[in-house]
């Protein structure tokens, strides 16, 4: 568990002997140092979590679709108007 990040960039962990032994080996096996070994297996998996979590993936009808709409959007709705006229009242024209 992530205990403190520093100003250096310095991150402190908490694990168990075990997995920090389990950690150096595959490192040593690796011929890195543990904060490299850790970097270069964290990293890619921290990037492709973002990736995946950011990314939206649209199938080929509904990319169509979202074509259509903004090449001829719909009127708004009488809901959408009152929303509009609120947020105006309330914020000014920006």
């Amino acid at each position: 568990m992530a205990r403190a990040l520093t100003e250096s960039g310095r991150i402190e962990l908490r694990i168990k002997p075990r997995e920090k032994a389990l950690l150096s080996r595959a490192a040593a096996l690796q011929h890195e140092d543990l904060t490299g070994f850790i970097l270069k297996t964290v990293l890619p998996a921290a990037e492709r979590i973002i990736e995946r979590t950011e990314r939206l993936e649209l199938s080929e009808r509904d990319s169509l679709r979202v074509l259509e709409l903004l090449e001829d959007p719909p009127k708004p709705s009488a809901k959408l108007r009152r929303a509009a006229k609120r947020y105006r009242e309330i914020f000014g024209r920006r």
